[in-house]
């Protein structure tokens, strides 16, 4: 890795942290975590004080990118978030904290909560 590309990442890292100093989730009100890699997009819905992921959804599960071929990476964001939702709801968590995982939020992070969201999650 370049210095550069150590120097995003670290900042990244370090904004993370930041934001999760302030957002925890609780068994009430989980948290919606989101990691996005250049290719694919992860999205959790955990409980920190059990430690333990409740739900989540990516676009490398077999599911989901059934129905994300012929998209954008936006798009096929879009569709993660709405499925999220719905196993979230499945296990009945209605409420969550976003936790945008240190990037900005726009573009496909924004996507995901979008999709959240229509989905019926409430944050």
């Amino acid at each position: 890795m370049t210095k550069k590309a150590i120097q995003k990442r670290e900042s990244r890292i370090r904004r993370h942290l930041r934001v999760r100093g302030t957002v925890n989730g609780t068994q009430e009100r989980p948290r919606l975590n989101v990691f996005r890699s250049l290719t694919n997009i992860y999205v959790q819905v955990i409980d920190d004080t059990a430690g333990r992921t409740l739900v989540s959804a990516s676009t490398i599960d077999n599911e989901v990118a059934s129905q994300i071929e012929g998209k954008n990476k936006t798009e096929a964001a879009k569709i993660v978030g709405q499925v999220v939702a719905q196993r979230a709801k499945a296990a009945g968590i209605e409420k969550v904290v976003f936790d945008r995982g240190g990037y900005r939020y726009q573009g496909r992070v924004a996507a995901v909560a979008e999709g959240a969201r229509e989905g019926g999650l409430e944050f």
